[in-house]
């Protein structure tokens, strides 16, 4: 397989899992999360790096669907940012989506280890 295949599987794999991870990472988290501090956080967790350009659309999206919420905060640093939180649609959204992941994953090991019955 060549780099670029390598690349495209990649993105599209990762592009399907990057909202469930900012569910996951918003429901777990104890404060209300700007962009920046969300991409941060993703990548000190290491694995597959989400790009803001990846990122902020898809938190748009999510607010969009009336899974997230946002305010706007006053920065020390800079300007204004905009804090994201998990609504409860959205917690129960990620609990139907972890499910569908888990029978995804299920699925797929299944065949990659040919442990099919």
């Amino acid at each position: 397989m060549t780099g670029a295949h390598i690349r495209k599987f990649r993105k599209e794999l990762h592009s399907g899992t990057v909202a469930l991870v900012l569910l996951a990472l918003l429901e777990r988290s104890e404060e209300d999360l700007y962009g920046y501090r969300i991409a941060r956080l993703l990548e000190e967790a290491g694995g597959l790096p989400v790009k803001q350009g990846t990122l902020y659309p898809v938190l748009r999206s999510l607010e969009s669907q009336g899974l997230l919420e946002s305010r706007i905060a006053p920065s020390e640093s800079g300007p204004p940012r905009k804090h994201y939180m998990i609504t409860t649609e959205g917690r129960g959204t990620l609990a139907e989506w972890s499910e569908v992941w888990r029978e995804t994953r299920d699925f797929v090991d299944a065949w990659l280890e040919d442990d099919r019955d």
